[in-house]
């Protein structure tokens, strides 16, 4: 049962990582077409991705029990705090790979993007949500 719900567990991050993935590439994409600061557009369409990603992680993917207000506000804190880590991280390989080497901006979004949600997955699973599986 504890494999099965592992296993339940990254089908659906990874579901959920690839709708968030979606919103993000695509408000990124926006952004730009909009003209806006590139750094801008990066942080951005990350603050939409990551209130997407908590509401879906929270309730669907780690079914946290967190129901008192200071549990809440521990994970959303964490949570936070561990994106905005990720967000450093995505904020270097998006200047690395389009403002240094000036290649494509939507192809080191993607690769940004498969880095940032390898490492939001540790993170969420071991240290911020309560899991049935760990």
């Amino acid at each position: 049962m504890q494999r099965i719900n592992r296993y339940r567990t990254v089908m659906l991050y990874l579901i959920f990582g690839v709708l968030t993935t979606i919103i993000n590439i695509l408000s990124y994409y926006m952004l730009l077409e909009w003209h806006a600061n590139i750094q801008v557009a990066v942080v951005i369409s990350w603050l939409l991705s990551i209130l997407f990603a908590y509401s879906t992680n929270k309730i669907w993917v780690f079914q946290s029990s967190s129901q008192s207000f200071r549990g809440i506000i521990r994970e959303m804190s964490l949570f936070f705090s561990a994106r905005v880590i990720t967000l450093l991280v995505e904020m270097i390989i998006i200047w690395f790979g389009v403002q240094l080497l000036r290649q494509n901006p939507i192809v080191w979004k993607v690769i940004d993007n498969i880095v940032v949600v390898l490492v939001n997955y540790i993170f969420s699973q071991r240290v911020i949500f309560q899991t049935k599986t760990s």
